[in-house]
This record gives C-alpha cells, sequence and structure tokens, in this order.
C-alpha cells in the first residue's frame, strides 16, 4: 500500500472565442485555464471511499467486482467520479500496476460560494482530470515520467463518454493551463475506436486524427476581464439545439463556421505577433459570429445581461460570452489595468459580477506528502 498522500489541483477554463465551431472537423478555438480550482485529496486507506463534500456526500464506500466499480449510494453527483475511477483503474491494471485501498476526497471552488450556482468554468472536466491524475499518481510514483498527453487523452476519453459530447478543449485547459490554440479530436473516429474495445493504454498511444493543442502568449497590453451574469445555463442543452440549425439550416450555420474560423485565426495571429488591437478586434469579431449563429438557430446565446456585459466592453475594448452563453461568465478584452477597473465598475453597476480571475499559467499540480482529507 502506498504511504503518502498527495492533493492533485487543476484549474477551470474559459473559453475566448470559437465555441460551438470547434466541435467541427478542424476547427479551432482559443482556450485558457483560470485561477480556480478542483482540489482532490488522495491517502491511503483500509477501505475505498470518497467524499464530496460540495455535495453532501461523505465517506461514500465502494468496490471493484465482476461487473466494475460499485458504490454505496446512487447519485448523479457521483456519475463522473465514478467513470473517472473506472477508466484510471483499468489503465493502471493493463499497465499491470498493483491497486492499493486509498480515500478521494474532491473539493470545487469552480461554482458561486453562495448560491451554487455555476461559473461555467469547466468544473467536470476538471474533476475528471484531477480524479485520473491523483489515481494514476498515487499508484506510479513517477511523477517526472507521468505523461501529460497521457492524462489528457484518457480524461478525454471519460469526459466524452459521459457527457456524450464535448470537444476537449476544456480538458486540455485543465491538463496543460495557460491560454491554448486548441483544435479538437475526430469524435466520430473517437467513438469508432471506443467501440472496438481494445486496452485504453493501446488507445491513448495512438495518434489522435485533427487533435491540435499548442501554447499561446497573449499580447503584453491586453488585459482579460471577467464578468459572471448570475444566470446559469446548460451547454449540453445549447449545443443540442445548435446542432439542430447545422441540420436543418445548412447555408447559417457554414457561414457561422466561415466566420467563426476567420476571428480565431486573427485572434491567434494577434497574439502570435503581440498586437492587442488585432486581438480585441477579433474578439468582436467571433461576438457578432455568435450572435447571428442564435438569432439563425432562434436560441439566446446572449442573454439580456450578457449584451449588456459586452457592449459595456465594447467601450473599452471589446467583449463576448464564454463557452456555449445562455447564461454564466462573459469576456472582454480591454486595453490596460485602469481600463479593466472602469469595466469593473461599469458592470457592477449593472448587476454583474466581476470576477478576480487571472491565467493560471499551469494546469495539473501535484502536494505531496500531505495529510489533510
Amino acid at each position: 500500500m502506498s504511504s503518502v498522500s498527495l492533493i492533485v489541483k487543476v484549474p477551470g477554463k474559459l473559453m475566448i472565442a470559437g465555441e460551438y465551431a470547434v466541435l467541427e472537423p478542424n476547427q479551432k478555438c482559443v482556450v485558457a485555464a483560470v485561477n480556480r480550482y478542483v482540489t482532490v485529496f488522495i491517502r491511503p486507506s483500509s477501505q475505498y471511499k470518497i467524499s464530496l463534500p460540495d455535495r453532501g456526500l461523505k465517506d461514500v464506500a465502494w468496490e471493484i467486482n465482476s461487473e466494475g466499480i460499485q458504490f454505496s449510494v446512487s447519485d448523479i453527483a457521483l456519475d463522473f467520479v465514478l467513470n473517472s475511477i473506472s477508466a484510471a483503474i483499468q489503465y493502471l491494471q493493463e499497465k499491470s500496476v498493483k491497486l492499493s485501498p486509498f480515500q478521494l476526497e474532491v473539493k470545487s471552488e469552480l461554482d458561486d460560494t453562495a448560491s451554487g450556482k455555476k461559473y461555467g468554468l469547466g468544473s467536470s472536466a476538471a474533476v475528471v482530470t484531477a480524479v485520473i491524475y491523483a489515481i494514476i499518481h498515487f499508484h506510479s510514483r513517477r511523477e517526472n515520467h507521468i505523461d501529460l498527453e497521457e492524462i489528457f487523452k484518457l480524461s478525454t476519453i471519460v469526459h466524452f463518454r459521459t457527457q456524450g459530447s464535448g470537444s476537449g478543449a476544456d480538458i486540455a485547459a485543465a491538463t496543460y493551463g495557460g491560454w491554448l490554440e486548441y483544435s479538437a479530436f475526430d469524435s466520430s473516429w473517437l467513438l469508432s475506436e471506443l467501440n472496438k474495445g481494445e486496452e485504453l493504454s493501446e488507445l491513448i498511444g495512438k495518434s489522435w486524427p485533427n487533435l491540435l493543442i499548442r501554447s499561446l502568449t497573449p499580447p503584453s497590453l491586453l488585459q482579460l476581464a471577467v464578468g459572471w451574469t448570475k444566470e446559469a445555463a446548460s451547454t449540453a442543452a445549447m449545443i443540442k439545439k445548435v446542432k439542430s440549425i447545422s441540420q436543418q439550416n445548412m447555408e447559417a450555420y457554414s457561414e457561422f463556421i466561415r466566420e467563426s474560423s476567420r476571428s480565431v485565426s486573427q485572434l491567434i495571429g494577434g497574439f502570435d505577433t503581440d498586437d492587442y488591437k488585432k486581438s480585441i478586434a477579433a474578439l468582436e469579431q467571433n461576438r457578432r459570429a455568435l450572435a447571428k449563429l442564435g438569432e439563425n438557430a432562434g436560441i439566446i446565446i446572449e442573454t439580456e445581461k450578457l449584451k449588456i456585459l459586452c457592449n459595456t466592453a465594447e467601450i473599452y475594448g471589446s467583449g463576448k460570452s464564454s463557452g456555449a452563453g445562455g447564461g454564466d461568465c462573459g469576456i472582454a478584452f480591454v486595453r490596460s489595468y485602469a481600463e479593466r477597473e472602469k469595466l469593473y465598475e461599469a458592470w457592477e453597476a449593472a448587476g454583474i459580477l466581476p470576477l478576480d480571475l487571472t491565467v493560471a499559467q499551469e494546469g495539473i499540480l501535484l502536494i505531496e506528502g500531505t495529510n489533510s482529507i
């Protein structure tokens, strides 16, 4: 049995540009990790147990049997964790690693503490990534040799299976941190590979078609601002509605893909050339593309609060919804720290809560030798 307890911290994410479009083949997005974390504590134990105090779940016992992982209670909040544990254990068994009983505790600061409403920072992706890394490192003890690409792919498989969709951009942010240029894997290829029933380690070792993850450096003068509308949104429901327009109005959807691609390419170009003006303009273009998509699909991507957030941001730079829209957070690019402070004041006056978020330059963080759980 392993004798050292661990803490694993994984950042949340903000979609900067390219949401929805990134679900299509060879389309890019820009995503950033942020300094709000999911924290997983893992320690040796005589019995397998898990706690999710944020969900009111304490010391839930579980076991490994012929049917897989069996929890002593049934709760939808455990779905992502259960599938993460199952995949991590399967992966370790494929590597002939002997399992030791352990106790897990999962805590999140990716939601609003007072209301419990989500900010839209990718909590399920961060939970999956943190749980998988914690279990694998707890057993393998090879900190300097754990391949982040393996963690990303294994976490992506779990998240994709559990949610039934997703680009993996939030997993990339959780794993690698910083600002990222991202192009999603071919989802039909991944489904086909999963249906073959091959070992996870074999699938993880393959090259995934279309997948691209590249670190970006933002323009030196660019400031990121984040505001929360205090309205929650369902990403899965929004994606389903957008998918319907891709089937019913292909011309409008194709136009959105072209406009999104242009704006994301311009944004990446602005980052690569240290051009904050180009980056600000690109964010505004991406907002327009999303707004037109919402109109054509008959869905509200920009709520009234998000509209106020974005229009106010355009006084100082540019702004847009982040992620699926329909609530949650909006972001802005402005030209200086002073203008960001003015923007925050204007947002507060409009009932929008500025969030004290910065880009987390590192992804998975590991602390060894703790007794806290």
